[in-house]
């Protein structure tokens, strides 16, 4: 079932050096990853986002038409686009330094969509995370909330203050998506699953854990639900968990489970449904991490 979604946060550019310290460009950032992956599967997909009117802001924009993204209509500014270099090691981890500003403007947003995502540094960093929490507080009445923390250490602050803000997001939200890595930071434990089951007393119905090649587990009113990963050859992780959110969102479309008076019904998902859900999610970032880069699946690659 196709939906109608609206994505909330950073695009940027992407520098990218490999292990043998090659370098290449390409439109990258969390949100976005989920707003191309929606929009390759075949669903209507709206990003509210920040970009310039330069040769990045123009690279981006090409890739998301590509992949039948639309821009929110205040969505381009007079500002340099945003980076961020990631550098692999030889197993094709990445890790990050970010040159970003952040600062939507909320105008002419759709009127109509099923599910609201936010993810990462977005919902985070000021002034911008103010946006972007009067927009899941909007469209809560009318929407699903979903929401990834997708931790960044290095631009987000201190732990106690990030945790704080990932928090008042996960109250907000139906579906939470997070890593072992992300839980493991904001909360300085080893009692990850207890973190993540707990995450449903603020309010989410779905709360996700991925745990890279030991696969995901998810907590919701049915209890837990553990799936085993999809064994691919990995290129490197970028854009894996963002593909992992998207899957999750196009599963719960195809149950017919998006948009406020679905609410009820999704929070109350058995288990047998959420490991559907979770396997789907799964597949989909298995392809991601075959392949160089954030470049998730089209729908005509599905079997």
């Amino acid at each position: 079932m196709t939906a109608t979604f609206l994505i909330v946060g950073e695009a940027l550019t992407d520098i990218v050096v490999d292990a043998g310290g090659n370098r290449r460009e390409h439109p990258g950032g969390s949100p976005l990853n989920v707003a191309v992956a929606l929009g390759r599967l075949g669903h209507r997909c709206h990003l509210l986002t920040h970009i310039g009117c330069d040769e990045r802001g123009d690279a981006i924009r090409d890739h998301l038409a590509e992949s039948h993204v639309v821009l929110t209509a205040a969505s381009t500014g007079d500002h340099p686009t945003s980076t961020a270099a990631a550098t692999l090691d030889a197993s094709g981890a990445a890790t990050y330094e970010f040159d970003l500003t952040w600062d939507p403007d909320p105008a002419g947003l759709p009127e109509q969509v099923q599910a609201v995502h936010a993810s990462s540094i977005a919902a985070v960093l000021d002034p911008g995370a103010r946006t972007v929490t009067e927009v899941l507080r909007r469209c809560r009445a009318t929407s699903t909330i979903s929401y990834d923390p997708n931790v960044r250490p290095t631009l987000m602050g201190t732990r106690a203050a990030v945790r704080e803000r990932v928090e008042a997001n996960i109250a907000l939200s139906d579906v939470v998506k997070a890593s072992d890595e992300d839980i493991a930071w904001l909360y300085d434990t080893d009692d990850l699953e207890d973190v993540v089951a707990s995450w449903r007393e603020l309010g989410p119905g779905l709360t996700v854990m991925t745990r890279g090649a030991e696969g995901a587990v998810g907590f919701s009113s049915g209890g837990r639900v553990q799936v085993a990963p999809v064994v691919v050859d990995a290129v490197d992780t970028v854009g894996a968990g963002d593909t992992f959110s998207a899957g999750i969102l196009d599963a719960l479309a195809a149950r017919g489970l998006l948009g406020a008076a679905q609410r009820e019904e999704l929070h109350a998902m058995p288990a047998d449904d959420v490991a559907t859900v979770l396997r789907r999610a799964s597949g989909l970032a298995a392809i991601t991490v075959s392949r160089a880069g954030a470049n998730p699946p089209w729908s005509h690659e599905l079997t």
